[in-house]
């Protein structure tokens, strides 16, 4: 069964869209999506939140995310959260 996690990153003065632009430039994004069972890893900027970024991630099963989880991948994503000094929201 396919888990799809909606993550909100909000941060201020432009943060949550240079995170992502950051993820996006350095190939981190690139390398989430070939992650073996990965269906989606894509980013949106919802129209009434600016400083928000969504970000649509979804697996084909818990394994897969599991596995994505304990990859050296998270440490990358972790380090930017931080940079970017993000607040984070999840659902799914």
């Amino acid at each position: 069964m396919a888990i799809t996690i909606n993550i909100y990153y909000t941060g201020k003065n432009g943060a949550a869209r240079a995170f992502a632009e950051e993820m996006i430039a350095s190939a981190t994004v690139k390398a989430i999506r070939e992650e073996k069972g990965n269906l989606k890893y894509e980013y949106f900027i919802p129209i009434d939140k600016p400083d928000t970024i969504l970000l649509i991630d979804s697996w084909e099963n818990q394994t897969a995310l599991d596995m994505h989880h304990a990859s050296p991948m998270m440490e990358k994503i972790e380090e930017l959260r931080e940079k970017y000094d993000l607040q984070i929201y999840k659902s799914g």
